[in-house]
């Protein structure tokens, strides 16, 4: 596996981490603990260094997961955690945000014993908070970063102001936010600060939550406890009508004899060399097609082609049900 630095930061990591969500939250029934485990451990066996988890997914049973995946090879490894939504003590989640300090340190103590480790190496703000100077933020994390209990600080689904305000005060090594063929709004003023600034891109839902696989079609439907079966995006309408970008993805992937998936990310790893997607799987064999993507070098005149064939598409569909749409930060 090729590696990559985070931009200015120095955090090395591999050119493809593991978003470890899936898992546990969000996209139906929870894998069982082994089952999770085992995976997390074939994708470091694979070349992984660098893996996704936060507090919030189950709550805790996600980091629970990923720290007994990784205590044995913690020192060959990467992790991610976030901070900000607002966790009772019971572990339920209450709704909201909070990255109050005093709740920010709470968390980072907890997340240490959760993932079994005696330092996080990438802390995010999950998603801002309004009610919370930035400056207020960013300082908490510069004083746990220098008690050695935080390499890195992270933003997530940040816009610019906020950016530019955290890092300021600490140095932001990533923003993570939604990036994909299917999604490429941060390409208009996000791409062009974190190149400014020296900020590595960690782009989530890098397939777009299934589309880019192809597995998804204008019949798919979702179980109540799938997020998606909420998102605008994947309703029936919108599931029909921006099929027309999938079909196009899948005549390209059959002309480079890879899959959808292995296009778009490779695609992804074209666009900048500081930006390092988190797929995110339940099965090996979706795993190791992932990572193949990573293998794949797609060539001026190939990058040229996919933007003439997609570039025009109209996509409809907001990603989030209200409620949580209005969380994202811009």
């Amino acid at each position: 596996m090729k590696t990559r630095i985070l931009g200015a930061s120095g955090l090395e990591v591999s050119a493809l981490g593991l978003g470890c969500m899936g898992l546990s939250f969000g996209y139906g029934t929870a894998t069982d603990t082994p089952t999770g485990v085992k995976l997390i451990r074939d994708a470091v066996d694979r070349g992984v260094t660098f893996f996704d988890t936060a507090e919030v997914y189950g709550p805790w049973a996600n980091e629970l997961m990923v720290g007994e995946a990784l205590e044995p090879v913690r020192d060959q490894v990467v992790i991610a955690t976030k901070f900000g939504f607002n966790i009772s003590d019971e572990g339920k989640n209450l709704g909201g945000v909070n990255s109050r300090p005093e709740r920010i340190r709470k968390v980072a103590e907890q997340s240490l014993q959760r993932l079994r480790t005696d330092r996080i190496d990438l802390f995010y703000q999950h998603r801002v908070d309004p009610s919370v100077p930035m400056e207020d933020v960013a300082g908490t994390v510069r004083d746990l970063i220098a008690e050695g209990k935080v390499k890195h600080f992270g933003l997530s689904e940040a816009g610019v102001a906020a950016i530019r305000r955290a890092h300021a005060v600490q140095p932001v090594a990533a923003l993570q936010s939604e990036y994909s063929l299917f999604w490429r709004e941060p390409e208009a003023e996000i791409l062009p600060l974190l190149e400014e600034l020296g900020i590595g891109f960690v782009p989530f839902s890098p397939l777009g939550k299934g589309y880019l696989t192809g597995a998804i079609t204008p019949d798919s439907a979702f179980a109540g406890n799938d997020f998606r079966a909420t998102s605008p995006r994947f309703n029936a309408a919108n599931l029909a009508a921006n099929f027309a970008l999938v079909e196009q993805l899948k005549g390209i992937a059959a002309d480079k004899g890879a899959t959808p998936a292995q296009i778009a990310l490779a695609w992804l790893l074209a666009q900048k060399p500081w930006i390092v997607p988190i797929p995110g799987t339940t099965k090996l064999h979706r795993l190791e097609e992932n990572l193949g993507g990573a293998e794949i070098e797609l060539t001026a005149a190939e990058l040229r082609a996919i933007e003439d064939r997609l570039g025009d598409i109209e996509l409809t569909g907001d990603r989030y049900a209200p409620a949580n749409q209005a969380l994202i930060n811009r």
